[in-house]
């Protein structure tokens, strides 16, 4: 698959590879206590800024959602080749990380929608799964809404996960 693949627009936004001037956004949302609440909870302020590099998640599968050129999240499509769950194993993973502010404005089903399109493009005939915390109401029925059904429920981090799957585009 090559990536980074050309700019991905949807009608309101525009999925990208990371820039450096994402670097802020980026420390916003990974130390955001919301963002974050069903995550294992946020890092340190101080600490990202220290580590993040000036040109954040540049690789394979991290793409940048911007909204009339403003960073508002992050969708994540990757190899799910560590997940504990052997459901998982060897199918690609979704992902997705939006700043508060951003969310209950449809743009995390519009630009999921827009990368499993993408995916779909590149990779014919690839499930995809998507792991999410089963009291994570909003993550719940964005998954269901992109066409992800329950595979399974496991616990790990202390709580109920629930792992989807989306079967191959036809």
């Amino acid at each position: 698959m090559a990536w980074p693949p050309e700019p991905i627009r949807t009608e309101r936004l525009v999925l990208r590879e990371p820039e450096a001037r994402d670097r802020v956004t980026f420390i916003e949302m990974l130390a955001s206590p919301e963002v974050h609440a069903y995550l294992g909870g946020p890092r340190p302020r101080d600490e990202l800024e220290r580590e993040m590099p000036e040109v954040p998640e540049r690789w394979p599968g991290s793409l940048v959602v911007e909204l009339d050129g403003a960073m508002i999240g992050q969708i994540l499509l990757r190899g799910a080749t560590g997940h504990r769950r052997p459901a998982a194993a060897g199918k690609a993973d979704l992902g997705y990380l939006f700043l508060p502010k951003a969310w209950g404005q449809g743009y995390a089903a519009e630009a999921c929608a827009a990368a499993l399109d993408w995916f779909d493009g590149a990779l014919p005939g690839e499930p995809v799964v998507l792991t999410t915390q089963s009291a994570n109401v909003g993550s719940m029925r964005l998954a269901a809404k992109l066409g992800f059904t329950e595979v399974e429920r496991f616990q790990a981090w202390d709580a109920e996960q629930w792992l989807g799957l989306r079967p191959p585009a036809r």
